[in-house]
C-alpha cells in the first residue's frame, strides 16, 4: 500500500528530498508538454501587465517566473510565490536571482491552508500540480478566496485521469509502471514517485473539485481537459 498522506513535514521534506532534479524531471516525465500547460494557466489569468499574483504551491517559480516573463497578453506585475518546502524556495530564488527578477519576484515560506497574506491581497491566484498535495483541498481552496479580491481570476492546473478508456488505459500504465521506476532513477528517492501516480487517483475528479471551488466563493467556475485529458485546467473569478 503506497502512503498518500500528506502531512505538511512529510510532504515538504519529500520535496525538499528531490528538489534538485525536479525540474529536469517535470520535463522529461510529460516530454516537456508541461511548459503550455504552464502558459495556458497564465493566459487564463487575462493579466494586463498591473496585476499582483500569488503563485501557490510555487515549487521552483516555474510557474511565478512565466507570469512575470508572459509577452502576449502581458505578465504580471509583480508574484509573490508561496511554499512549504524550504529546499524547493531555495532553487526557485537560485532561478529568479539569476533572470534579474528579484524586484518583481517574492518567494515566501508558507502552508495553502493558512496563507500568510491578507484579505483580497492579490488581483490574481495560480497553482500549479500542487492542491493535490495539501492536506485539506476545501481549506485551501477557502484561503484562495480570502486572499483574492472580488472578480480575482484563478487558474489551477491539475492532474487527473482521463476518462477516454484507451487513453485511461495508456496513461495508467505509464503512470504505474514508467514514472516510478524512471522517477526512482533519476531523483534516486524511492518513495516520490510512487506517491505521484497514487496521489492523482485519490484527487478529487474534476466535477468534485469544480464543487470545492465553488463552495469556497468562486463562480464562472470551468474544468477544461488538456493534453487527452490527462491534465485539468480550472478557471474561475472569487465572487
Amino acid at each position: 500500500m503506497i502512503d498518500t498522506s500528506k502531512s505538511p513535514q512529510r510532504i515538504a521534506s519529500m520535496f525538499d528530498a528531490i528538489a534538485a532534479r525536479y525540474d529536469f524531471l517535470n520535463h522529461l516525465l510529460s516530454a516537456g508538454i508541461d511548459r503550455r500547460w504552464r502558459r495556458r494557466a497564465i493566459e487564463a489569468l487575462q493579466l494586463t501587465g498591473r496585476e499582483t499574483v500569488l503563485d501557490l504551491c510555487t515549487g521552483t517559480a516555474d510557474v511565478a517566473i512565466a507570469a512575470i516573463k508572459a509577452g502576449t497578453p502581458p505578465g504580471a506585475h509583480r508574484v509573490v510565490g508561496i511554499d512549504f518546502a524550504g529546499e524547493m524556495l531555495r532553487l526557485g530564488l537560485e532561478k529568479v536571482r539569476a533572470r534579474h527578477l528579484d524586484d518583481r519576484i517574492a518567494l515566501v515560506r508558507g502552508d495553502a491552508t493558512r496563507i500568510p497574506a491578507a484579505d483580497a491581497r492579490f488581483d490574481a491566484l495560480t497553482i500549479a500540480f500542487g492542491i493535490r498535495n495539501v492536506e485539506d483541498t476545501a481549506a485551501a481552496c477557502r484561503e484562495m478566496s480570502r486572499v483574492l479580491r472580488s472578480g480575482g481570476r484563478v487558474a489551477v492546473l491539475e492532474f487527473a485521469i482521463p476518462a477516454q478508456p484507451v487513453i485511461r488505459h495508456i496513461y495508467r500504465w505509464y503512470f504505474d509502471h514508467v514514472l516510478p521506476r524512471l522517477g526512482r532513477l533519476v531523483s534516486r528517492h524511492r518513495g516520490a514517485y510512487n506517491y505521484l501516480p497514487a496521489s492523482v487517483t485519490a484527487f478529487a475528479k474534476p466535477d468534485e473539485f469544480v464543487t470545492i471551488l465553488r463552495h469556497a466563493g468562486f463562480r464562472d467556475v470551468a474544468a477544461v481537459p488538456l493534453t487527452f485529458g490527462i491534465v485539468f485546467l480550472y478557471t474561475g473569478r472569487r465572487a
